[in-house]
């Protein structure tokens, strides 16, 4: 397959040099399957092929190859070679490759024994099992009590009955400046969660999580928080439809102005939550609650015309996927502001909030439901491309 990229049969002998010569042909048709451009794919097959040359000077075999024989390469790379802005990508995805292809151990994890990350782990099982809540609000809570607990205690010395009032409001007042309000809300939120937490675990005697401020973000502080119907036409309207860019854009911007989601529940939406049939969406909210939201005209007939002509071949069950390879879903809800940005930037409006929730809080009085897509009106998802 390589010689499709590279037709001299004097540059494929050197590409096909070493241990990883057996594997070259497999990474370059998982290369293919991601949507990577021509010129990409051949810098990634140098790296390999680069790599591979440098196993067989060192007489390392395929299976010595994990992070640490990586990290090797990549210092010698350094020394002798340009940087190369693919590098890390590459061996991440070829590392993966040759492990699900059984031809290389699983990693083997890294076990700390560290009383902050026993304090971590015991934390994060509260917050999903207990509290109910997602992974992507346990992911945001736990670095904050991390960055706490570090800034007071050793790592592997952690005496959370010392904590006191003055530790949390030191830490407050040394991080509620960075960022915006509405970070700092999330960590005296996380905050006010984890000092409960260790009151009920009976960790501390007092619950501290009441010592915990509010941090004050009020509605009429900056002007305004909404968009007039007609500036939410001018977003959508800006939106380039003949292009598969333009039209997730658009689909996007209509499921956060016309049903008011959330960016992270745009995010992780997957093919199976559209109800063609019924005229419905599944909507997977907060605290892994489910809801069913009217399928309205114009939403679905975006999304139908994203799926059928813009949405990238991949194997991913994700609705919106990322247009540059590797062809998979966002990773965040900050692709979703992101777009929302670019659509303003496109029509000159100019708010001091730009970001998604800005169209979630017009869309309060768009739902009617007589504009909800007739049964069977629309194409069913056997008929998109979207594997």
């Amino acid at each position: 397959m390589t010689h499709h990229f590279f037709p001299s049969p004097e540059v494929l002998e050197r590409l096909y040099a070493g241990p990883l010569s057996d594997h070259i042909d497999r990474f370059v048709r998982q290369l293919l399957d991601q949507g990577y451009a021509t010129k990409t794919v051949q810098e990634k097959i140098r790296l390999v092929a680069d790599l591979s040359r440098w196993l067989e000077r060192k007489q390392f075999k395929v299976k010595d190859l994990d992070e640490q024989r990586i990290n090797e390469y990549l210092k010698f790379r350094a020394i002798h070679h340009a940087p190369n802005r693919y590098e890390q990508a590459t061996f991440r995805v070829l590392l993966r490759q040759l492990r699900n292809d059984g031809v290389i151990g699983i990693c083997a994890p890294v076990v700390s024994d560290n009383a902050l990350d026993r304090i971590e782990k015991s934390f994060g099982r509260y917050l999903a099992q207990e509290r109910g809540l997602t992974q992507t609000t346990v992911d945001n809570y736990l670095p904050i009590i991390r960055r706490f607990l570090t800034m007071r205690f050793d790592a592997n010395v952690i005496l959370l009955e010392e904590l006191v009032s003055e530790d949390i409001t030191r830490f407050i007042l040394r991080h509620a400046h960075i960022g915006s309000p509405r970070r700092a809300q999330l960590m005296v939120t996380a905050l006010r969660s984890f000092l409960r937490f260790i009151y009920q675990q009976g960790q501390t005697a007092t619950n501290l999580s009441m010592c915990v401020p509010t941090v004050a973000n009020w509605d009429l502080s900056e002007l305004p928080k909404f968009l007039k119907p007609e500036e939410v036409e001018r977003l959508l309207e800006s939106c380039d439809k003949r292009s598969p860019i333009g039209q997730r854009d658009y689909a996007v911007l209509l499921l956060l102005a016309r049903l008011g989601l959330r960016a992270g529940e745009v995010v992780h939406m997957v093919l199976e939550d559209i109800d063609w049939e019924a005229g419905e969406l599944i909507i997977r909210g907060k605290s892994a609650r489910q809801d069913h939201l009217p399928l309205l005209q114009d939403v679905g007939e975006a999304l139908a015309t994203y799926l059928y002509h813009g949405r990238p071949h991949c194997s991913s069950r994700r609705v919106f996927i990322r247009q540059l390879a590797p062809h998979k879903g966002f990773s965040s809800s900050t692709a979703i502001g992101d777009i929302v940005r670019r659509a303003f930037a496109r029509t000159g409006l100019q708010r001091t909030h730009k970001g998604a929730h800005l169209l979630r809080h017009h869309a309060d009085f768009r739902i009617m439901p007589t504009n909800r897509v007739e049964s069977g009106a629309m194409l069913t998802p056997l008929q998109f491309k979207s594997a």
